[in-house]
């Protein structure tokens, strides 16, 4: 039986690379840079919101397992992340 955690981290990943094969898909079909600039500027919002959601997710799995001091250490390099890139 597969773990509730696992599923729902796999299941946003596939979400998000389907996200990314439709905004291919949708690219290729306008065939115009500016449209192709605008939908690759939304999948720029999209990517941080799926790493934030798939980690949070497997930090809720790991919660009793691993110590507040850890948690604490991944919650800061996910910050760091994050800084590094929305920062311009």
């Amino acid at each position: 039986m597969m773990d509730k955690i696992v599923l729902s981290m796999a299941t946003l990943r596939i979400i998000s690379g389907s996200l990314e094969l439709c905004a291919a898909l949708l690219m290729l079909r306008f065939n115009e840079v500016n449209k192709a600039l605008l939908i690759n500027s939304s999948l720029a919002f999209v990517g941080p919101l799926i790493l934030i959601s798939t980690t949070a997710i497997g930090l809720v799995g790991l919660a009793d397992k691993i110590s507040y001091s850890k948690m604490l250490w991944i919650s800061a390099g996910i910050c760091c992340l994050m800084i590094g890139i929305l920062k311009k």
